[in-house]
């Protein structure tokens, strides 16, 4: 089961169920009374507006699923990921290796929900860095009440440059506008495929054509998606919930940045496709 945002004609957002090639509204506009109900599934199919003869999906405005969750991100989860920062910046090599290792995982606040872009929307690479990256990661739906509720997907836009040269700089390499993307729908936990099924693709496309393709399986996460979030909630309360990305397995080469005009492409099997326009402020 799907749950999505999206944009009505007369401008103004509601909540809407998937049902195939169907968006059905729901009765109530704001999305987390279903996120956060104790059943949510029950709860989008007791408020399906029987009124509504449903819009058809292809032809709707998908909006970012966010109202007000705080967006955090999680680093250093994949193998790949803990290369890649090693190499982007020697100097802090051994750091990223002991926190790949150590318990505690590697947290940040990544955005609160208005620097959110949604699906078809621009996300931004800044003007001070010449090493920028898309960050394709399956994001964690997490209620008030520290339960995972749904899986949607994430673009964790990244300024390399900027934090290899110093991993202090990790918040202006990460935190921006523009940096952050999350869309197209939210599936709830039970309709989700294992993790083994599951695939994270990156495709960016350059002048139409591929510039970069890659891809990752779920299960090749050294963490546990239960061992993130009790990580993040053991001294920090969500009282409008939150959502977790939960970093990225799929990374360009080195000599690959991105540019203006590029399209990113992020599909995640079980949930969809995320698609955005880079651009620049």
């Amino acid at each position: 089961m799907q749950i999505c945002k999206v944009q009505l004609p007369s401008g103004q957002s509601a909540a809407g169920w998937v049902d195939g090639k169907l968006v059905r509204l729901l009765t109530s506009n704001v999305l987390t009374d279903y996120l956060h109900a104790d059943a949510p599934a029950q709860a989008i199919q007791e408020g399906i507006d029987p009124h509504q003869t449903g819009l058809i999906l292809q032809q709707t405005k998908l909006l970012a699923p966010i109202e007000r969750q705080e967006v955090w991100a999680a680093g250093v989860t994949y193998k790949r990921s803990q290369e890649a920062r090693e190499r982007e910046s020697a100097g802090a090599a051994r750091f990223y290796d002991l926190v790949y290792s150590a318990p505690r995982p590697e947290l940040f606040f990544k955005a609160p929900a208005y620097r959110v872009s949604g699906p078809g929307e621009r996300v931004h690479i800044r003007r001070d860095s010449k090493w920028n990256v898309p960050e394709p990661e399956l994001a964690l739906v997490i209620s008030p009440q520290l339960k995972l509720v749904g899986f949607t997907i994430g673009n964790d836009m990244s300024s390399r440059d900027i934090e290899g040269e110093n991993p202090l700089y990790l918040p202006q390499a990460k935190f921006y506008d523009g940096a952050c993307a999350l869309g197209p729908c939210i599936t709830l936990v039970d309709a989700m495929p294992k993790a083994d099924d599951t695939t994270i693709r990156l495709t960016i496309e350059r002048a139409g054509k591929p510039a970069f393709e890659g891809s990752t399986k779920v299960s090749a996460m050294k963490r546990t998606f239960q061992e993130l979030i009790d990580w993040l909630g053991k001294e920090t309360s969500f009282p409008n919930g939150a959502i977790l990305l939960t970093g990225t397995g799929v990374v360009p080469p080195d000599d690959f940045t991105l540019a203006v005009g590029d399209v990113v492409h992020i599909d995640i099997a079980g949930i969809g496709r995320l698609t955005n326009t880079v651009h620049t402020r």
